[in-house]
């Protein structure tokens, strides 16, 4: 018997209070497996996208302890924020290659590899272009393609589809999960939305606000590749109403 890889994250006990006094986070656990899908889900306030910040070093926890099995060196952890946060004045091609020319990374050998995440993207014909000519879907894959240039083992994402239509989001979500299965990158996404947390996830861990804490996991075992099919299904809709009920007991819960 093959034995288990140890975790990629371990979160043990974290708490996080501002200089004003306020509570942000208190008792945070959380494991993350080697390969996993996990969705943060929980109301605005309760602390996902701070848990995000925790976990890439943007912030540092007041109390508690965060176990990496990975680098936090440049480009071993990508993140993928809620707006594209693409510069204006550059092309695409320049701005999914940032992370490589800060690393270091020579001109051809990072325009190359630039160029083949836009493909996988579907942005190809548009490295020339500049954000503003853009779609709000587009500008999105492009910072996917950014965060994924460096190959990383750890992907973070703090809403990246809210600000968008119901049929742009569903179709990215389609082109994310399937990203996620090909370079096999650990992923974390942050959402508001229960329907798109079952959908993503191989794991959903609830969150309550105030402060923020974990008070609820479910394993999603609904087999892969997902598609519309498993949209329609029973087991999907199951898995909706339990993740929903757990999150209206959160937020009756709350302080």
């Amino acid at each position: 018997m093959t034995p288990e890889h140890p975790p990629l994250l371990n979160l043990s006990g974290l708490r996080l209070a501002y200089a004003n006094g306020t509570l942000a986070l208190d008792g945070i656990d959380l494991t993350v497996k080697r390969g996993e899908f996990l969705s943060l889900l929980g109301p605005s306030g309760c602390g996902k996208s701070t848990v995000l910040r925790l976990i890439a070093g943007l912030l540092f926890p007041s109390d508690g302890r965060i176990d990496r099995a990975v680098s936090q060196d440049r480009g071993s952890i990508g993140f993928v924020f809620q707006e594209p946060t693409l510069m204006p004045w550059a092309r695409i091609i320049d701005n999914v290659r940032l992370p490589l020319d800060l690393a270091g990374v020579p001109k051809a050998e990072a325009t190359a590899r630039v160029m083949m995440e836009l493909e996988k993207v579907g942005l190809q014909d548009f490295s020339k272009s500049y954000p503003r000519e853009l779609s709000g879907g587009m500008k999105m894959r492009a910072s996917l393609a950014r965060a994924l240039v460096t190959r990383p083992s750890l992907l973070l994402l703090d809403e990246p589809f809210a600000a968008l239509d119901e049929i742009t989001r569903l179709k990215l979500n389609d082109e994310l999960l399937s990203l996620w299965r090909q370079y096999g990158f650990t992923a974390i996404f942050v959402t508001h939305s229960v329907f798109e947390s079952v959908y993503l996830s191989t794991r959903v861990a609830v969150m309550r606000p105030r402060p923020g804490r974990i008070v609820a996991e479910l394993v999603v075992d609904l087999p892969q590749p997902r598609d519309l099919s498993t949209r329609t299904g029973p087991e999907y809709n199951a898995h909706c109403r339990t993740v929903s009920d757990l999150l209206h007991r959160a937020m009756g819960n709350a302080a």
